[in-house]
C-alpha cells in the first residue's frame, strides 16, 4: 500500500446533501389543495390524489436536486465539480456574517461557488492549482468544522 492510498483510507470520509428545511417542504404542501382546486370541475374524485401524487414529485425533485458536497479518495466534490485535496490551501470557517461578505459584492467573479441560501454558514477554500482559474471555493454547509476536518484528514 503506498503512502497516498493509505492515507485515504485512513482520512475521515464526509458526505453531505444540502438540504432544504422542513419548512419548503411544509410550503410545498400548498400544491395539494391548489392541484386539486384546479383539477375539481374536471374530476373531482381524482383531484385530491393528483394533488398529492404532485406534491410528491415536486418535493422528491427538489431533494434529489440538492447538491452534494463530500470528501473521499483524496478528493473534495461539491455539486459536479470535484478537485484533489492536495490542491487546497487554508481553510476559512465561515459564519452567517462572515458568509454574507464572502459572497458579498467584493468576492472574485472567479471563485467556485456551492451556496444555498438556506444554509448560512460554510467554508472558504483557497484554490492553489496554478492552472485553475478559481482562487477559492466558496461552499455552504451545516457542519463546516467537521468538512474543514475531513479535509485537513485527507491532506494528511
Amino acid at each position: 500500500m503506498t503512502s497516498r492510498s493509505a492515507a485515504e483510507t485512513t482520512a475521515r470520509p464526509y458526505r453531505e446533501r444540502l438540504l432544504p428545511g422542513i419548512g419548503l417542504y411544509i410550503a410545498l404542501l400548498l400544491l395539494v389543495p391548489a392541484v386539486a382546486l384546479v383539477l375539481t370541475p374536471i374530476n373531482s374524485d381524482m383531484a385530491l390524489p393528483v394533488g398529492v401524487v404532485v406534491y410528491l414529485i415536486v418535493a422528491g425533485a427538489v431533494t434529489l436536486m440538492c447538491p452534494v458536497v463530500a470528501v473521499q479518495n483524496g478528493r473534495l466534490a461539491a455539486g459536479r465539480a470535484e478537485i484533489p485535496v492536495q490542491q487546497l490551501g487554508g481553510i476559512e470557517l465561515l459564519g452567517s456574517e462572515g458568509m454574507r461578505a464572502a459572497i458579498g459584492p467584493g468576492v472574485d467573479a472567479r471563485s467556485y461557488l456551492v451556496v444555498r441560501g438556506w444554509i448560512h454558514r460554510g467554508v472558504r477554500i483557497e484554490n492553489i492549482d496554478p492552472a485553475d482559474p478559481a482562487p477559492f471555493w466558496i461552499i455552504t454547509t451545516r457542519h463546516p468544522q467537521k468538512l474543514a476536518e475531513a479535509i485537513e484528514a485527507a491532506k494528511a
